[in-house]
């Protein structure tokens, strides 16, 4: 095989490889912004019901937002919580946030990007 077309054809197979390898993880631009909605007592309002490492005054309806990567190694599995926590709980008291347009979609993939890194 030559370097010609090592560059063009496998070349792009690893190029795209490395992008969906890599265009998941969360710059730290995104976790502070999704730290400011989940902060944010008119938009998230996480604080008001978990306790949050930097968080002044959370509450205590919802357990704890610790070890997030341990009980969510499916980040998919904790964004749909944020998005719509009716799923598996019909009786919790945690908006669906998503379902229910509190939040927009970009919204709860900030959060939700912030949520794991805790």
């Amino acid at each position: 095989m030559t370097i010609k077309q090592l560059t063009s054809g496998t070349g792009a197979v690893l190029l795209l490889c490395c992008v969906s390898l890599f265009g998941g993880i969360a710059s730290a631009d995104m976790v502070a912004d999704g730290k400011k909605v989940a902060f944010d007592r008119k938009k998230g309002n996480c604080l008001s019901c978990h306790m949050i490492a930097g968080g002044d005054l959370p509450g205590n309806i919802g357990p704890p937002l610790i070890a997030m990567k341990a009980r969510f190694p499916d980040k998919a599995v904790l964004r749909q919580q944020i998005w719509d926590a009716t799923e598996k709980n019909p009786n919790t008291i945690m908006p669906p946030f998503g379902k229910h347009r509190i939040l927009t979609e970009k919204e709860v993939d900030l959060v939700t990007e912030f949520i794991y890194t805790l």
